[in-house]
């Protein structure tokens, strides 16, 4: 299980402690030769081991694991010539650094130098060219304050084996170094920035520790203080690989996706330092081996920002030209389209509307800014809005579409597609973008057709699809209420189409259904079911309300009517049948052989058509 962020990690305590107890053992002389190297061996080994668990950590992928491989290697070679060392100490062999332990961690370290160079590096042109650039930057300011305060004189004592031994050792750190701040800059690195700048600090006390401490006691250096500015290096080092392990998690994109690649102040830092060194050197009279080299490396730092800054400025040009002609395509892109565009806050403030505001809502985009889109919209359709914004932020970023109405400036309301995507996570919008087309004659078109798949063409009232609806509607709304259902034939109709044609029946039933719809109250329908057939649902209705309904219809239908040039009538036979709510289709079929009785039975009375 990984420890929770921010707990204290035994094994980084148990370093510090381990550190803090060496102080008194070498500032009293108690340890010696023999305590340091067996130190620097135990931290070689732990190195050793932790490398070992990050390349066969299951969240490293395959190349991170190929450079802790890598490492394993190096450290291995390391703890090997350290321990020959301590062998030799413990031996009585003097306190020489012999050639072994030498080459052992020189060629530990060239092994470091191959993974940090071989590792993949991010970017491609010249973004890769700037990583180099800035890498070489911090290395050379490295290499300046190793010149001034270990190399020169090093290289200036030839006949001391050990001092040349020491210089190339120095020489391979500033090359891991170079190698490890690449992979920083990269964004590439198989560990985390954190992790690799400690290790930095630690390759860089290794290689100046000792040199900074001789020139700041000179002769009076206390005895044991060598030896631990020599082991706290290699501590921190000991440090930076545990925590790059206790860092180490599984890939995540969503986490791991950075906006863009954000520059380093550190080549920058070397800049400074290695001026100020300069000025420091020059200070000391008369130019030596020392100054030259530092007046050379604050020559070569300089050209090496300069073109990084050249590198910079001609991409920045290329994208500033880009950038322009993006601006210039998405402006006649916006000022050309017939869509609108709207950035809005979650509360329905306009933020930003497009141009086509004036084709769309008849409204100046400038005036739109500001107000409410709570306010334009269509009373009716808040609701449909409610449940648009709560999956807007069930969803945030994902695409969600509705239809709603908007006010137009001419004060009547207008269907809009909406397409809606919430981007208040994305720093330069903060808001809801709303894409809106025009829907009104679409609109128009689909309850057209609706009302012509559920309407009697002819009458207008409903037609059975509708009818059925109802009922059905009523079932599951009205639970065990009642309901009344009325079947109406006319009398004497086909006597009229006989005679007057088909033209002037059709006049008779647009005239008979609008008697109809001007008898019932609300929530009650009206049905043509075809020919002069027609039903009433009436819902909540009892049996002796729907028998008054059904006397008043025969009364009202029976009123002469005047078609064309004539007074004509019908009369109207009509069935009744109550029951409840859910036995709609069986009222039905029981008032149809209502009607037909009812129908038989005034045919004897039946009056001759005028």
């Amino acid at each position: 299980m990984r420890r929770p962020a921010g707990a204290a990690d035994p094994v980084l305590l148990a370093l510090v402690l381990g550190t803090v107890l060496l102080f008194p053992l070498f500032l009293t002389g108690l340890g010696g030769d023999r305590a340091s190297w067996t130190a620097q061996t135990a931290i070689d080994l732990l190195d050793v081991y932790f490398a070992w668990r990050l390349a066969t950590h299951p969240d490293v992928p395959a190349a991170g694991r190929r450079f802790w491989r890598a490492v394993i290697i190096a450290c291995g070679a390391c703890a090997a010539g350290d321990a020959f060392q301590t062998m030799t100490a413990y031996a009585g062999a003097g306190d020489r650094i012999s050639v072994v332990q030498t080459a052992l961690v020189v060629t530990g370290m060239a092994i470091a130098v191959g993974a940090t160079l071989r590792h993949p590096l991010g970017g491609t042109g010249r973004r890769r060219l700037r990583l180099w650039l800035d890498a070489a930057t911090v290395l050379t300011g490295v290499a300046v304050f190793l010149w001034y305060f270990l190399l020169a004189d090093e290289l200036g004592s030839p006949g001391d084996t050990g001092r040349w031994g020491a210089a190339a050792t120095t020489l391979v750190m500033l090359l891991i170094a170079f190698g490890l701040l690449k992979l920083i800059f990269s964004g590439t690195a198989p560990f985390t920035r954190t992790a690799g700048m400690i290790g930095c600090l630690g390759l860089a006390g290794t290689s100046l520790g000792a040199s900074v401490a001789g020139e700041l006691f000179g002769d009076a250096l206390p005895t044991g203080v060598l030896a631990l500015v020599q082991l706290l290096p290699c501590v921190i080092m000991l440090s930076s690989l545990r925590l790059q392990l206790l860092h180490t998690r599984p890939a995540d994109p969503a986490r791991d996706r950075t906006p863009g690649h954000r520059p380093s102040r550190l080549p920058y830092l070397a800049v400074i330092a290695t001026q100020i060194l300069l000025v420091c050197a020059l200070r000391g009279g008369e130019p030596g081996l020392r100054t030259w080299g530092v007046a050379v490396g604050a020559v070569a730092i300089t050209t090496l920002v300069l073109g990084r800054q050249l590198s910079a400025v001609r991409d920045n040009e290329r994208l500033v030209t880009e950038l322009d002609q993006q601006r210039e395509w998405f402006q006649a892109l916006v000022q050309n389209t017939s869509d609108l565009t709207l950035v809005v806050s979650r509360e329905g403030v306009v933020r930003y509307a497009s141009p086509a505001a004036e084709r769309v809502l008849g409204v100046d985009p400038a005036d739109l800014v500001g107000t409410s889109l709570y306010e334009r919209t269509y009373p009716d359709d808040l609701p449909t809005v409610d449940r648009h914004v709560a999956c807007l932020i069930a969803e945030p970023g994902q695409s969600v579409a509705t239809q709603v109405r908007w006010r137009h400036a001419d004060g009547t309301y207008r269907w809009l597609d909406l397409i809606s995507t919430d981007l208040h996570r994305n720093q330069n919008i903060r808001g809801v973008v709303i894409n809106a087309r025009d829907a009104s004659e679409t609109r128009a078109l689909h309850d057209e057709l609706q009302r012509q798949a559920t309407h009697d063409a002819l009458t207008g009232l409903a037609n059975r699809v509708l009818l059925q609806r109802r009922i059905d509607e009523v079932a599951e709304t009205a639970g065990p209420a009642g309901i009344s259902m009325l079947l109406i034939d006319l009398d004497g109709f086909k006597a009229i189409n006989d005679r007057h044609g088909h033209h002037t029946g059709d006049q008779v039933l647009v005239r008979v259904a609008e008697r109809l719809a001007g008898v019932l109250g609300a929530g009650e329908v009206a049905a043509r079911l075809g020919g002069d057939e027609f039903a009433v649902l009436l819902p909540g209705a009892g049996p002796d309300e729907a028998a008054r309904l059904a006397e008043r219809i025969a009364v009202v239908v029976a009123e002469p009517m005047m078609i064309g040039e004539q007074w004509l009538t019908v009369g109207a036979s009509a069935g009744v049948a109550s029951g409840l709510a859910g036995e709609g289709d069986r009222l039905l079929r029981e008032a149809d052989a209502a009607m037909y009785r009812r129908k038989h039975d005034r045919k004897a009375n039946a009056q001759p058509v005028r």
